[in-house]
């Protein structure tokens, strides 16, 4: 196989939207357990898993929206679409990606075969029929973020906790509906089936609404989450300067990170009309970075250093 087949096979699999697949990493991120070999790598395990199975639903709904990708003015210029790779190959691939994935899952538990299955059954019902119907497409999207998680939680018996979870359940549904409304504004209803029962003032709805959601569960879950424990050295003169520091809602002070965030991406959306390539938004804009990267660090160090 040439190099540039090799390419064109990696740019149909999207594979810089593994990104997404990233959310496997909470359960040990906030169970303190990051650093640990053991679960790092039982975690990657699963991201590895998850990669391939994205990849291949990819493929999958460029196989089926063939047709209607050859009419569109950038995703025409997708691998299936430009006739870069053949629908036989991108069939073969899929088929072979599927029977592998589901072998090497079985291998590590039968719970991540489990989840990994019920995962390539909700995209084939995506590509199929889910995606031809609004708010049931998004909600689909935001399932498969949810199962991703819980990959991440059985494959290192670490649980989320429900606000947390709620709150990616909820952030992913705005994300999609963000989506869905630079989809719009950009492409027309014509863009793809569900766009024709979407208005711009339900997509405004949807995007308000699940925006103050992922705002309220986020902010629940940092108050509830149970107060860091200081265990460096160094912190041990807060304890004792300050009564009470150690029962105090530290996590609390991520929230401002959150709100700026969302708003952020929100002004990208209707500023821009940058909200149809969310990956894209996460990984070039330097003041969601930024923030992306503050928080992060408030995050670890609130963990791991308190």
């Amino acid at each position: 196989m040439s190099k540039s087949k090799i390419f064109i096979i990696l740019r149909a699999m999207r594979i810089n939207q593994w990104i997404k697949n990233l959310v496997v990493f909470i359960p040990i991120i906030f169970s303190g357990k990051l650093f640990d070999s053991i679960f790092f790598f039982e975690s990657l395990y699963a991201f590895i898993v998850f990669c391939i199975l994205s990849s291949t639903s990819y493929l999958l709904n460029d196989i089926i929206d063939y047709p209607f990708d050859r009419k569109h003015p950038i995703k025409k210029n997708r691998p299936i679409a430009s006739g870069g790779l053949k629908i036989q190959e991108a069939t073969f691939i899929v088929f072979i990606s599927v029977l592998v994935i589901l072998i090497v899952s079985l291998f590590f538990s039968i719970g991540l075969f489990i989840i990994s299955f019920i995962f390539i059954l909700l995209h084939v019902g995506y590509s199929l029929y889910l995606k031809k119907h609004p708010v049931v497409d998004i909600f689909s999207i935001s399932l498969s973020f949810v199962l991703r998680i819980e990959a991440g939680s059985i494959a290192t018996g670490f649980h989320v906790p429900i606000w947390l979870l709620m709150t990616i359940f909820f952030g992913s549904l705005f994300m999609a509906s963000v989506k869905r409304h630079a989809e719009l504004v950009t492409h027309g209803s014509g863009a793809r089936e569900s766009l024709v029962s979407y208005t711009s003032h339900l997509l405004y709805f949807m995007t308000n609404t699940f925006a103050t959601a992922t705002i309220i569960a986020y902010s629940f879950y940092t108050y509830f989450e149970p107060p860091p424990r200081i265990e460096v050295p160094i912190f041990r003169a807060f304890v004792d300067a300050f009564p009470g520091f150690e029962a105090r809602k530290w996590m609390m002070i991520s929230i401002p990170l959150i709100v700026y965030g969302i708003s952020r991406y929100a002004q990208l959306l209707y500023d821009r009309a940058g909200g149809e390539r969310p990956e894209k938004v996460i990984t070039t804009d330097k003041p969601l970075i930024i923030t992306i990267f503050l928080w992060g660090v408030v995050v670890i160090g609130l963990i791991y250093l308190l």
